[in-house]
């Protein structure tokens, strides 16, 4: 009797209840195809507020459980308990308990099985693909002829490739999936898939022939409208003639049944002449297609990322990119797949910005250095005309603006005309018109400000009589024309520009090795910023491999080798494999190859780093404590036993200051000579005594007169610097930034340095789980617990003049004085007039460096920026136990304890 009620009255009313909510999921799933689509549209999130089918379902389960405990069904309860918790979101509940099903009921082929697939489901939620990897393996394994879910194993595993982009072996599975199914839903939604795989694997005669199937099939209206804007969009000719893919597109837009779509046919058309460099048109089109897009936000979103991307990229006008950013993340859903690289990338494009104009310019000045001297003034005085007129182009663009015009930047809401077909007849929607009306204003005007009684105030100054009749060219009294002093202006700015560009031309071959390691820098530090804070591993490798290809012999090309094989090992195992080799073959010594060999070699490193750490504080302390000849001694020993240490510049730099205690002029030139030609491209010391020898040729005679050239006060300053300017707002980039050769840290974090870039959120040391309570229960994990709401902050967004830059180390038991050294020499050699200053706070176990006072947030970004690349080279503490953020005065005072600093950390993770 107890099987009889389990089956067909609890169990069935259950599975029944768990279909409807799926299908209900389905229909509301927000499908978005300029993605590949989500092979089970059916999970809806999780959510605060228990769903009270799903709470039935879960009662259902316990009720066979615990009252049924005799019948042939308890596995199955299990399963609907597990599947209801996948689809309320608790991902980690449904784990634990398709694994019980797994592990209790092996001799239950298909519920086993179905288990597998569900596990494998839950565990790709939750970010664990190596996990969901080895459990679809054990379910491909134990497939069966018989077996009623064949074809979810198959779709399963399809989204396991395509959320690691194996696209190969995904549209294997989807065929498999495809052919094995009986629900007509999925066949039509996963044949939809097959054809974008097939796309994105360049067979576009079959990706064609299955958009076809599915346009032709009685699919859903907006499935067989994006199957016929695919069809169109890989059709490549017809009947053996070559068809325009335009046409086709536009006249989709004449169809009534396309009211809906027509942002997305705009889209389809700007997305055509974008692919063939029409650029213009491009722009036109997906202007166009962000006026229709009334109703579906993220096809707006993805108009705006594209203009976003053509300003970037093609135009390099980052201003306008920054603010067509800004609206990409106005109208994207938070969920939208890719929100959070763009996000990152919107709030670090100072750092690309930067790096791409270095690399412009370094190579125009490479260009000139080709040409003779002739062809290169008449070069240069051309490039300054073009830079002129740009920026009057933007002094016009800002005033027009004013106006009324620009970019519809932050505003995601349809315009006012969107209702009367999206046209701009209203004279302040059409920045055309507003930009017409400027210049013919100022053609007739001049400039003129906008104040009150403007046109009073000009009869007053030019009325007819009142001043006497100016020659020429001038105004009244004599004064020179608003366009002849515009011309000056001009004039004056052009020369500037053509000066500074003969200065800087690179016409020694020592001046060509510099300006190619600032290019070489710079698209390293793109590469790492693609890798590291965008997880964009296509951008990083194509620009690893621009390096490899412009700089073919680089001494750092091991550092290269070794990213695209970390980065190519689960896309494209071959050159993984190739890349692999090279390492091995041409750089056995290296780091790198040692890692690759040996397993533990990390670990060996860090022991070793650890007792180079133990000798370099020692160091330090000797000097801090004016035992100079015993630095010299112990200085030495470290030069002797780590002759390789990336922080041996540190080391001559240290044991420099101790001779200089005792020594005259000549002697310790010397020896900043010595530094300076072994380590001309030490980005933290060669800056700083480049400046100190600098000093030394303007002050010669004065300091040669002293009869010890450093006298005690602190004894590791040095009493001498260059002076220069003012540390203010306006970001500070050093231009003699050089990468140095691989640090022992790439063990651990596969990147030499870190990279420049606006600080992260700092990451908390992982939570000790053992320390959350005892293990679940199985009524708690059958009904969950509703999520609290999140406590009010005890910080604050409030001061806004006060910010600190701050180095957080999880440790208290490492001397961070040699740390704290470093700094403070990157701040006189980069920020010396500047007030800002470094002090040390223990908060609990961990001790805080913080950095300042900065007036404002962009001048504590902008020093981020540019000492985060070098924090590798200043601190005497590994990778893994540091972090860094911005914090106000206010915020930094609240600091108490390690409660409070991980209060913190989520307070910087929402709000910066």
């Amino acid at each position: 009797m107890q099987n009889l009620t389990a089956r067909y009255n609890i169990l069935f009313n259950a599975n029944d209840m768990l279909r409807q909510k799926q299908v209900k999921y389905a229909d509301l799933y927000p499908d978005n195809y300029s993605k590949i689509l989500d092979v089970y549209p059916d999970t809806a999130g999780k959510s605060s507020t228990p769903d009270k089918d799903l709470e039935a379902v879960i009662v259902r389960g316990n009720k066979i459980i615990s009252e049924k405990d005799q019948s042939h069904y308890i596995g199955d309860a299990y399963l609907i308990l597990g599947k209801a918790n996948f689809l309320e979101g608790k991902y980690f509940n449904a784990t634990e308990f398709f694994s019980y099903v797994v592990r209790t009921f092996p001799k239950e082929k298909n519920l086993t099985q179905d288990a597998l697939v569900w596990k494998a489901r839950s565990l790709m939620h939750t970010n664990e693909l190596n996990l969901a990897d080895s459990v679809l393996d054990t379910a491909m394994i134990r497939i069966f002829p018989k077996q009623e879910n064949i074809a979810d194993v198959y779709a399963t595993r399809l989204q396991y490739d395509i959320y690691t982009e194996k696209y190969t072996d995904a549209e294997q599975m989807a065929k498999q999936a495809v052919h094995y199914t009986h629900d007509t839903g999925h066949r039509l939604r996963w044949t939809f898939i097959l054809a974008q795989i097939q796309e994105l694997n360049h067979k576009l005669p079959e990706a064609y022939k299955n958009y076809s199937s599915v346009e032709n099939s009685n699919a859903q209206f907006e499935m067989s409208f994006n199957a016929g804007l695919n069809r169109i969009r890989v059709q490549q000719s017809e009947g053996g003639l070559a068809i325009s893919r335009i046409d086709l597109l536009k006249k989709l837009l004449k169809d009534d049944k396309n009211a809906d779509f027509i942002d997305q046919i705009y889209y389809q058309i700007a997305e055509i002449y974008y692919e063939q460099k029409n650029i213009t048109e491009a722009i036109k089109n997906y202007n166009f297609s962000i006026r229709k897009s009334t109703r579906n936000m993220n096809q707006r979103g993805l108009s705006y990322l594209r203009l976003a991307e053509i300003n970037f990229n093609v135009k390099a006008d980052y201003s306008k990119a920054k603010k067509y950013y800004d609206s990409t993340l106005n109208s994207l859903s938070p969920g939208f797949p890719g929100y959070q690289a763009i996000l990152k990338k919107a709030n670090n494009l100072q750092l690309l910005a930067d790096r791409l104009q270095i690399i412009s310019r370094e190579d125009t000045l490479q260009m000139l250095a080709k040409l003779d001297e002739k062809a290169r003034a008449a070069k240069i005085k051309q490039l300054a005309a073009i830079a002129i007129a740009q920026q009057q182009q933007q002094q016009q663009a800002s005033a027009a603006t004013a106006y009324g015009g620009g970019i519809p930047a932050n505003n995601n809401q349809p315009s006012r005309n969107a209702g009367a077909g999206g046209n701009s007849n209203f004279y302040f929607n059409n920045p055309g018109a507003i930009s017409q009306g400027y210049t013919d204003f100022k053609r007739v005007w001049g400039n003129r400000p906008l104040t009150d009684n403007w046109r009073i105030s000009v009869k007053a100054g030019s009325a007819s009589g009142t001043q006497p009749s100016a020659p020429a060219g001038q105004g009244p009294g004599g004064v020179a024309s608003g366009n002849q002093a515009q011309n000056s202006a001009a004039n004056s700015a052009s020369l500037k520009i053509q000066q500074d560009l003969q200065q800087n031309i690179p016409l020694t071959p020592a001046q060509l090795a510099q300006s190619n390691n600032r290019i070489y820098n710079a698209y390293l530090d793109i590469g790492n910023f693609y890798r590291d804070i965008v997880d964009d591993k296509k951008e990083a490798i194509a620009t690893y491999e621009l390096l490899l290809s412009r700089f073919p012999n680089n001494v750092n090309k091991a550092v290269l080798y070794y990213n695209l094989y970390r980065l190519y090992s689960d896309t494209d195992p071959a050159k993984s494999e190739i890349d692999k080799n090279i390492i091995l073959k041409d750089y056995p010594e290296s780091d790198f190859a040692k890692i690759i060999l040996d397993p533990d070699y990390t670990r060996k490193l860090n022991d070793k780093n650890a007792e180079f750490t133990l000798f370099y504080t020692r160091l330090f302390d000797l000097i801090a404590k004016r035992k100079y000849p015993e630095a010299v001694i112990k200085a030495d020993e470290l030069i002797r036993l780590y002759p390789a240490s990336t922080f041996l510049a540190q080391v001559y730099y240290l044991r420099a200051l101790a001779l200089g205690h005792g020594q005259t002029l000549e002697p310790f030139k010397l020896e900043l000579d010595t530094i300076i030609q072994k380590f001309p491209n030490d980005r933290l010391i060669a800056p700083l005594i480049k400046q100190h020898l600098t000093y030394i040729a303007d002050n010669r005679t004065e300091l040669a007169a002293r009869p010890v050239i450093l006298v005690d006060g602190d004894s590791t300053e040095v009493p001498f610097m260059l002076r220069q300017q003012k540390f203010n707002d306006t970001p500070y980039y050093p231009n003699n930034v050089v990468y140095a050769k691989p640090q022992n840290a790439i063990a651990k974090t596969t990147s030499p340095v870190k990279p420049a870039n606006v600080p992260p959120a700092p990451v908390p040391a992982k939570t000790d789980s053992s320390k959350l309570g005892g293990p679940l229960k199985k009524d708690s994990l059958a009904k969950g617990t509703p999520a609290k709401p999140d406590a009010p902050s005890i910080f604050s967004l409030k001061d806004s003049t006060n910010y600190y830059f701050v180095v957080n180390v999880s440790t208290n038991r490492v001397n961070l004085a040699p740390s704290r050294f470093g700094i403070g020499q990157f701040n006189r050699a980069n920020f010396q007039n500047s007030p800002i200053k470094h002090q040390l706070k223990n908060v609990g176990a961990n001790q805080l460096i913080y950095v300042g006072r900065f007036g404002s947030l962009i001048a504590a970004k902008a020093y981020a920026r540019a000492i985060a690349p070098l924090l590798p080279e200043i601190m005497n503490v590994t990778a893994d136990k540091y972090t860094f953020f911005i914090i106000t005065q206010q915020n930094l005072d609240k600091l108490a304890d390690k409660t409070t600093l991980d209060s913190y950390f989520d307070f910087y993770q929402k709000n910066y």
